[in-house]
């Protein structure tokens, strides 16, 4: 009987999914910087999108959800490596602060360039940090007390929609960083974006967490793949229910268009911010079943992908840097002045950027050079990872 497969106690398949989607991360990451007046254009905005433009913004729905819940997943493994629930505790609830700092000074930075940090945006890794930090203390559990939370964050959160604070008291704050994404101004310089509500997130990397138990070295993968595609195939099958009927878990309704496309396109748009229950079985129905279909999947097709999958995080700091740092590049050939690209909290608000940029298929090249001249990097960060295992901080990064 086939157990779990593994290279130097990594699950490949899980390797493979979060490669795949933080190729789309970088894909939608090269379109902000390089796509035509993209700052200031929605591309899921069914009056002004193109078909070619909605899909690509569509398919990198995924890469969120994905990563949070896969980071779920491997909190599990790297338990059992662990001599205590009390060790991985500290690990999780340490990596979480070490993530949020990450957000607030490195990362921002790599969205802005700007040193005065004028402009705070509060993304996947802010979420990711505060996530990790409430499963440390959820760890303790039992799992079934652990999946209970993650499933009841994940289907009720909806139903706080209707509460929407608009002041700046404390209470305001935390209720952003909760559950209601804000664009909030703090006077005439400063700015902070709560783009990543953490409420499902936090649920969501709680179920991703007690996934993890498909994976121990004794489970049969024949079993877990039958366990991943059940579940990933019922998942889909409630969003389609839901949404074919406008019910409850997506404050945006679907309607039908001036053509078949256009209408799959209202039916697959569903909310990001924060994700509402539809938006994310939509994009977890198809990863679970990926884990599935991929469990003994292993080629050259697959060792690229891979090899992104198991340096996620070098991987999204040195990405955003290089794709911002290329973007200067062309906008200074372009004609521009470079100061364009320092997103202070003044420069974002004067669309300056509306009338720059290139088309969706230039896009779609600069994507793919990002990725051929990243994977070197990320090669030799992944062979140095796996060659010094005796250092504890590596695995912060």
């Amino acid at each position: 009987m086939k157990t779990l497969q593994t290279q130097n106690s990594r699950v490949m398949s899980i390797d493979l999914l979060r490669g795949l989607v933080m190729t789309f991360m970088a894909l939608d990451h090269v379109r902000m910087y390089f796509a035509l007046g993209t700052w200031y254009v929605e591309p899921t905005d069914l009056s002004t999108t193109t078909p070619l433009l909605f899909f690509t913004r569509w398919i990198t729905h995924f890469c969120a959800p994905v990563f949070i819940f896969l980071a779920g997943t491997s909190a599990f493994l790297h338990g059992t490596k662990k001599a205590s629930p009390k060790e991985l505790s500290w690990f999780l609830f340490t990596r979480g602060l070490w993530l949020i700092f990450a957000e607030l000074v490195i990362v921002n930075f790599a969205w802005t360039f700007d040193i005065t940090y004028s402009f705070i945006i509060l993304q996947v890794i802010w979420a990711a940090g505060i996530s990790m930090i409430v499963l440390s203390a959820l760890i303790f559990l039992p799992n079934t007390l652990i999946l209970g939370t993650g499933i009841m964050l994940v289907f009720g959160h909806n139903l706080l929609d209707a509460i929407q604070m608009q002041e700046k008291t404390i209470w305001d704050f935390i209720w952003y960083t909760l559950h209601q994404p804000k664009f909030l101004t703090l006077d005439a310089n400063y700015i902070v974006n709560f783009v990543y509500p953490v409420l499902p997130w936090i649920g969501l990397m709680a179920l991703g967490y007690v996934c993890g138990t498909l994976y121990k070295r004794d489970f049969p993968a024949e079993k877990r793949k039958r366990w991943l595609v059940s579940i990933g195939i019922g998942v889909l099958v409630l969003f389609i229910a839901l949404r074919a009927f406008n019910l409850y878990g997506e404050p945006s309704n679907w309607e039908s268009q001036n053509s078949p496309l256009f209408t799959l396109m209202s039916f697959l748009n569903t909310t990001k911010y924060p994700p509402s229950l539809q938006f994310l079985l939509m994009t977890m129905g198809p990863a679970l079943v990926f884990l599935s279909l991929t469990d003994s999947v292993q080629n050259r097709i697959t060792t690229p992908l891979t090899v992104f999958g198991r340096v996620p995080f070098f991987f999204y700091i040195i990405h955003l840097y290089f794709i911002h740092i290329l973007a200067v590049l062309y906008l200074v050939y372009a004609g521009h002045d470079w100061h364009e690209y320092i997103f202070s909290a003044a420069r974002i608000r004067s669309g300056t950027l509306i009338s720059f940029g290139l088309s969706l298929g230039a896009v779609y090249l600069v994507w793919i050079l990002v990725l051929v001249l990243l994977y070197p990097l990320c090669r030799w960060y992944q062979k140095y990872k796996e060659n010094n295992p005796s250092k504890w901080w590596l695995g912060y990064l």
